[in-house]
């Protein structure tokens, strides 16, 4: 018997099957199309979105020559605040789905701010008003979309992020949920409460019953019912991908973090039980809710970390795949004094600030492009240290070690540049599929695919662990020059 983990990320939809020992089977992968509009519009389509998770799907039971009725249960992990809307009664999509990356809702977000809201849904929700999230992309949608608003009012359309939208197509309209994870990143979700909040809703003038059923990170909540699987199977774990990553990581006590190198940077510092306020613009999110208990974590989110690499790839032509950017950055000692800042999109935690953008900073005669390769994942690490900084602090938790995942973390050279930066140990995992690895536990826990959480936490194995290796007094003058060129780059779209 397999779990199998339908992983369904900003670039790509992936399908990994995991056996009783939590290692990975078989794996298939498939790219879909981004879509940019405008400046800083990004969107998917959910039909591609769909098609792409279920071929993968398909095709992973077929590699590893299994029929439905082996595999115990599926969970899902998806790219958490990217918003979309779909009809209730044909399935179908009112349009493309905005993104997480997208940046068309600040001016909605600095009017909520003048009227002086954002404490209150910083109190609620434990985010603050900025586009990332998607309660302003919702009301976007209500209002930009030709008579979404009055169809959301008469009960016939359905919001969803992708976990929502993957389970309405899985059991073909039959179930329209979330879980916790997902929910508390919308901007509508009382973290406390763990349910939707009236007077938020109020506030963005989104119809409740638009809204999906919250539901726990760890049950059955239905079995598929499309075409292509042989048998029904259960679906019974759901987590955002980084809440996902977390419980793979088996980050599940106080103080324990990890950090995913993805198209951004996602860093989680588990806090128990404690909802802990962030005095540092961080985010106060929930880890998952499981047995009906709800555990936190601080989270800083960085935009743009992988994705500069493929920047590098696909705009410059600098490297043909981002598995050359190793060897080119290792081609110079060092970034020779320059500084790139991927502000691409924005700035994240801790700064929050949608106006910057990239900054080259640095630049001589004798700058060449593995100067400007090593910068590129020097910026990376940069931004995770500044974030970790912030975050030990707020929890009053000492930073004893960073685990790491995602596709950058498998670049010696940045895990090593990154443990200096800290001067704590960066341990990476044996099963680097830790996002996926996180939603197959949550799922084989409600089944009893795994008996408990302690069997979980056994599996768990370091395949490298980097020490950091360079003095005190050079990170400090390494981290001044960033700072200088981080400011540099705040508040240059207006």
């Amino acid at each position: 018997m397999y779990i199998l983990a339908l992983d369904q990320g900003t670039t790509s939809s992936r399908a990994i099957l995991f056996d009783r020992e939590g290692n990975p089977r078989a794996v298939a992968q498939r790219e879909f199309p981004q879509h940019y509009p405008r400046s800083g519009w990004v969107e998917h389509n959910p039909q591609e979105i769909w098609e792409s998770q279920l071929a993968v799907a398909l095709e992973v039971l077929h590699k590893e020559n299994i029929s439905s009725h082996q595999v115990a249960a599926i969970g899902i992990t998806n790219q958490r605040e990217t918003a979309l809307l779909w009809d209730r009664s044909t399935g179908e999509p009112l349009g493309n789905a905005i993104v997480w990356q997208d940046r068309r809702t600040a001016p909605l977000c600095e009017q909520l701010k003048a009227e002086g809201l954002e404490p209150l849904f910083a109190a609620k929700t434990g985010l603050l008003l900025d586009p990332y999230f998607s309660g302003t992309k919702i009301r976007w949608l209500l209002d930009e979309l030709p008579g979404a608003r009055e169809q959301a009012e008469a009960g016939h359309l359905a919001f969803g992020t992708v976990d929502s939208w993957l389970v309405w197509q899985l059991t073909r309209g039959r179930c329209h949920i979330t879980d916790l994870t997902n929910a508390s990143r919308t901007l509508l979700c009382d973290i406390r409460t763990g349910d939707w909040d009236d007077e938020l809703l109020q506030f963005l003038d989104i119809p409740r019953p638009l809204l999906p059923e919250i539901r726990s990170s760890s049950e059955i909540y239905a079995e598929t019912a499309v075409d292509g699987f042989a048998t029904p199977i259960p679906i019974a774990g759901i987590a955002g991908d980084q809440q996902a990553a977390l419980f793979g990581q088996q980050c599940t006590s106080s103080g324990m973090t990890k950090n995913t190198y993805g198209t951004g940077c996602f860093i989680l510092m588990h806090t128990g039980d404690r909802a802990v306020p962030s005095s540092n613009r961080l985010l106060t999110t929930t880890a998952w809710r499981i047995d009906e208990h709800t555990e936190y974590a601080l989270e800083g989110s960085i935009f743009v970390a992988g994705a500069v690499v493929q920047w590098l790839r696909d705009g410059l032509g600098l490297i043909s795949s981002a598995a050359e950017i190793e060897a080119l950055a290792a081609s110079v000692p060092d970034s020779g004094g320059i500084y790139l800042v991927p502000a691409f999109t924005g700035l994240g935690a801790p700064h929050w600030d949608p106006q910057a953008r990239g900054l080259l900073a640095g630049i001589h005669r004798g700058t060449t492009a593995g100067h400007l390769a090593r910068a590129a994942l020097e910026g990376i690490a940069f931004q995770v240290a500044d974030v970790l900084e912030v975050m030990a602090g707020d929890a009053d938790l000492p930073l004893a070690e960073l685990r790491v995942d995602g596709g950058a973390a498998a670049n010696d050279l940045l895990m090593q540049f990154q443990a200096d930066l800290l001067g704590v140990p960066v341990v990476r995992p044996r099963v680097s599929e830790t996002t996926a690895l996180g939603a197959a536990y949550l799922a084989g826990l409600a089944v009893d695919f795994w008996e408990d959480r302690r069997v979980l936490a056994s599996q768990w194995q370091t395949d490298r662990r980097f020490e950091p290796s360079i003095k005190k007094e050079r990170v400090e003058e390494l981290r001044a020059g960033w700072r200088r060129a981080l400011e540099r780059s705040k508040g240059w779209e207006f």
